[in-house]
């Protein structure tokens, strides 16, 4: 019996040993030291604090440091989501793309994954920014696990930032307050914070911050084109990656007036007579209260974004790293009206979009019956889409130094969402993340074969600037090959963007817009 009870005891000892060995130490970071924890060969890093909670007097003022805490953080669980309203599932957007968890304004945390032994290894870092319309969106989210890369040679960073009328919420009274006399971009100050965060303290993970790249999608990565033109994120990116911004040509319309004035109608409609007030009030309250009825986005603040985008890169005075940008073929998918619009009313919508420029359109996009409009109302979003593309792609060239990789994303995803929604907005994401298998999809071998290719161009480019590399189809810069640009997906290979004669007639009806 007592051989017994010492075997025991000796097996419980040498078990708890192996479970500590496999615990990783603890980093020291400027606020304290954090314990991470192992998942299949990566340290994750889970819920830290880049910047205060913006709770209270807090709340819709520029970003404060985080606190320094006593002994050891666990960091071991993601932090609440961004104050939103949460999907467990929209149209073409499984699960795998949607956050998990509780929602709270005390949000300003990031999530850390990486491989590296030591601090001394000094890897390639990736910052990833969510999407979500500037109205949801979350660093946890299961496609965006950086595992798979992390295993590729990244350290990989999601972060959260505020949204809605908590992250754009202008007005005078708070530009009042601010002594760089602005508001309205609260979420994109969160955003540089994290950055400055990563770029004090990434080396303790292995990571090296001189060699940091921003990527979104979506708004996302207008957040990337936003952090590009802003003063404020320089020296803290060398590259920078933008997947399906709404808009290339940045065309940033709303001034500070304007969405002071917006504001003041939101602040009017909650029956409110001071700021103090607002402050005051539940989150749940202004979360309910701007469903539907107020869309918060970036403003021209003066300070964050002094210039209009386009302007700062007409101007050449962006922050000018070289950068992957692209679209995928079916961005608008989402929308109930999608290839659905009865023909008349595509050619009434030609004619006031390109006015006297509409008979040329409709030409190229014909509509005489309900089956061809359908067909060319999609041929026409895309490309719309795509000489947007390279307007901006040109502009840039005239000012920029540095390559311009540009693509265009075109492989459904298999499964129940294949017919109607195509290659859908986001859908690229889980081949760049080398992350199929977070989604419950009847994945074949050239999704396999697609995941690799995709993965490994992004890792290059992260990793040296330059997204070719061994195993993968040339990708020439768009400087290399002007008017071209890569078709990644079931074909792999560069393409023109599109027929000389679209693209002629698309880029005046564009650039007429843009005057």
């Amino acid at each position: 019996m007592k051989y017994m009870i010492s075997s025991i005891a000796l097996s419980l000892i040498f078990t708890a040993g192996i479970a500590f060995a496999k615990q990783p130490a603890p980093v020291r970071v400027e606020q304290g030291l954090l314990q991470g924890t192992l998942e299949d060969g990566v340290t994750v890093y889970k819920g830290v604090p880049y910047a205060a909670p913006p709770v209270g007097n807090l709340r819709w003022r520029a970003p404060r440091p985080p606190a320094h805490w006593k002994g050891v953080r666990k960091a071991d669980k993601f932090a609440a989501n961004p104050v939103q309203v949460m999907f467990p599932t929209y149209g073409p957007w499984t699960s795998a793309y949607m956050p998990k968890g509780e929602v709270s304004e005390n949000c300003l945390y990031l999530n850390i994954w990486t491989a590296a032994k030591s601090p001394g290894e000094r890897r390639p870092v990736l910052v990833y920014i969510p999407g979500g319309a500037f109205t949801g969106g979350s660093g946890d989210v299961p496609v965006y696990n950086g595992k798979n890369l992390a295993k590729k040679g990244l350290v990989v960073v999601t972060i959260n930032y505020r949204v809605g009328v908590f992250g754009f919420l202008a007005l005078p009274s708070l530009t009042k307050e601010s002594k760089h006399h602005s508001s309205g971009n609260y979420g994109l100050l969160d955003q540089l914070a994290a950055l400055k965060w990563v770029h004090k303290n990434i080396s303790a993970f292995g990571g090296d911050p001189s060699r940091v790249t921003i990527m979104g999608q979506s708004a996302g990565a207008l957040s990337i084109m936003y952090l590009t033109a802003s003063p404020l994120a320089k020296g803290l990116f060398v590259r920078a990656i933008a997947e399906s911004p709404t808009d290339f040509r940045n065309g940033l319309e709303e001034s500070l007036k304007t969405g002071e004035q917006y504001g003041e109608s939101f602040e009017k409609a909650m029956g409110v007579s001071s700021l103090a007030e607002l402050r005051a009030m539940p989150a749940s309250e202004l979360l309910d209260s701007t469903n539907n009825s107020y869309h918060f986005l970036p403003v021209l603040d003066g300070w964050f974004l002094p210039k209009k985008v386009d302007e700062i890169f007409r101007l050449g005075e962006q922050n000018d790293v070289p950068t992957i940008a692209g679209w995928v073929a079916n961005e608008w998918s989402f929308m109930g009206n999608y290839g659905k619009i009865p023909a008349v009313e595509f050619r009434e919508q030609v004619r006031r979009q390109a006015g006297m420029l509409a008979d040329e359109i409709l030409k190229l996009y014909p509509a005489s019956t309900s089956a061809e409009a359908a067909v060319s109302q999609k041929k026409f979003e895309r490309d719309i889409f795509l000489v947007s593309m390279y307007i901006w792609a040109k502009e840039r060239e005239r000012t920029g130094k540095t390559n311009l990789y540009m693509y265009l994303f075109r492989h459904p995803q298999p499964g129940a969402t294949e017919e109607r929604y195509e290659t859908f907005h986001s859908s690229e994401l889980p081949y760049v993340f080398d992350n199929l298998n977070e989604s419950d999809r009847p994945w074949k071998a050239e999704d396999r074969n697609l995941e690799r290719v995709m993965s490994g161009y992004w890792v290059n480019f992260i990793t040296t600037g330059n997204p070719n590399g061994k195993g993968l189809p040339e990708w020439p810069a768009f400087k290399e090959t002007p008017g071209r640009i890569m078709e990644l997906g079931d074909k792999m290979a560069p393409r023109p963007v599109m027929s000389r004669e679209k693209l002629s007639v698309l880029k005046r009806v564009l650039e007429d817009s843009m005057r």
